[in-house]
């Protein structure tokens, strides 16, 4: 497969994935664009990997980790309704989207580690160790990180329902 036909066939996921790590659509935008400009000069070596979709997303994922340390970032409180894709509620009762609300607030609030460890467990539905692989670090480490994400949004989600905040067994899926 080509890079033209990857980068179509991938791009909506990308930019869902990229908004769910900032919470910011633009910014989703610019975080995809500039992966996918250095994963077309990398394309011939990207492409010999057994999940270019698997290099590709690790790109993002660095270059969401890596926005603090190169500018500041203005941020942008996200709201549910921001999220247009899979997982939108259907017309709900008003506790429910207030629940989910409170749940992106604090979402946004955690430390850009964590916060990739839930999206990519959560969202990605990735494994322990494919997300260690997408992060660069050890299992266990993740698993402290994820650990560590629901510890803290229990503690500032006293409203949420449980299902939201569960705790996969440990191992290691």
């Amino acid at each position: 497969m080509g890079f033209d036909e990857f980068a179509a066939a991938r791009l909506p996921a990308l930019l869902r994935y990229a908004f769910v790590l900032c919470g910011d659509r633009e910014l989703a935008r610019d975080m995809t664009q500039e992966v996918l400009a250095r994963a077309l000069v990398k394309w011939p070596r990207i492409e010999r990997t057994d999940r270019p979709d698997a290099y590709v997303r690790t790109m993002l994922t660095n270059e969401f980790l890596s926005l603090r340390r190169r500018k500041a970032v203005a941020t942008v409180a996200m709201t549910y309704e921001h999220l247009d894709g899979p997982g939108a509620p259907a017309v709900d009762a008003a506790h429910a989207i207030s629940d989910r609300a409170e749940l992106w607030q604090h979402l946004g609030r955690l430390p850009r580690r964590q916060r990739a460890v839930l999206v990519l467990r959560y969202y990605e539905d990735l494994s322990d160790i494919e997300i260690a692989d997408v992060l660069g670090c050890r299992p266990s480490t993740v698993r402290s990180h994820a650990t560590r994400a629901l510890a803290t949004l229990r503690v500032g989600l006293t409203n949420v329902k449980a299902p939201v905040l569960a705790v996969r067994d440990g191992d290691g899926s």
